[in-house]
């Protein structure tokens, strides 16, 4: 977490972060408050998405991964089966969210200014811009970035990082806390492997191994329709486990680093 650059202050908290605050408050106390605010609000925000049945992803990886692409392709092939919705979020610019509403699925832009990711205050926002009662998958396309956003719980059930074989086949262990967080890992844009030899699949998935992370790695190209059927299958039974825990009254938070190697989640919740 950035203690230091000061992301943890958003367009979505800095409410908080700048209330009045007794002499002598200290700056690590200020973050753990607007933690502790984060985490109230992502328990908010899951419990829309359980009374409804949504399931929730959230995307993750560094920029230009194919997060985008990824999502073109799964309401392309799933559109007719489930109704789909997307929360999208960058610095600047709607060009994410225009791409998804070309799709004909709803789509909600969240620009953060400066902020490299997002949080469950800002995810609430955008919440009231959707129709909740008309969403069974509800994808959240995070902000470009391998470090921050794993560590803000944005009310997701799900997280799903995305690792493209036009990046380093070491990112894993470059940045474990992102890879550690992932449900699913997915290595994307593999159509590429033919000319980028540099990039062997065997090492990144070493690489997450040694994370001690047992989560499936999948293997795909969006644009060239490879390796998507395991893809659809994880959803399907993803969105399938949800409803199961929403008739038991039960729901599931993510992994979430916030301390040291410290994680919380992952528990079912009655």
């Amino acid at each position: 977490m950035c203690d230091s650059c000061g992301c943890n202050v958003t367009p979505g908290n800095q409410h908080l972060a700048y209330k009045p605050v007794q002499a002598g408050t200290s700056a690590v106390t200020v973050l753990k408050k607007l933690l502790a605010h984060n985490d109230d609000q992502a328990g908010h925000n899951r419990s829309h998405f359980d009374t409804r049945g949504i399931l929730t992803i959230n995307l993750m990886s560094s920029p230009g991964s194919g997060k985008t692409a990824l999502l073109e392709a799964t309401i392309d092939a799933l559109k007719d089966e489930f109704r789909i919705a997307v929360i999208e979020g960058d610095l600047e610019t709607e060009n994410d969210a225009a791409r998804i509403r070309a799709r004909g699925v709803p789509a909600y832009q969240i620009t953060t200014g400066s902020a490299c990711h997002l949080d469950a205050h800002m995810v609430h926002d955008a919440l009231h811009h959707l129709d909740l009662s008309q969403v069974d998958i509800l994808f959240v396309e995070n902000v470009g970035n391998l470090v921050c956003p794993a560590s803000f719980d944005l009310g997701q059930h799900r997280n799903v990082t995305l690792l493209s074989v036009t990046e380093g086949d070491d990112k894993p262990a470059k940045y474990p806390v992102m890879f550690r967080a992932a449900d699913v890992v997915v290595l994307s844009k593999i159509d590429l492997l033919a000319v980028l030899d540099d990039f062997v699949p065997a090492r990144a998935e070493q690489c997450l191994r040694q994370l001690a992370s047992t989560v499936p790695l999948l293997q795909l190209s969006a644009r060239k329709g490879q390796g998507m059927a395991a893809w659809y299958d994880w959803l399907r039974s993803e969105l399938v486990a949800q409803r199961a825990r929403v008739l038991a009254g039960q729901t599931v938070k993510p992994y979430i680093q916030t301390d040291g190697l410290k994680l919380h989640g992952h528990a079912e919740v009655s």
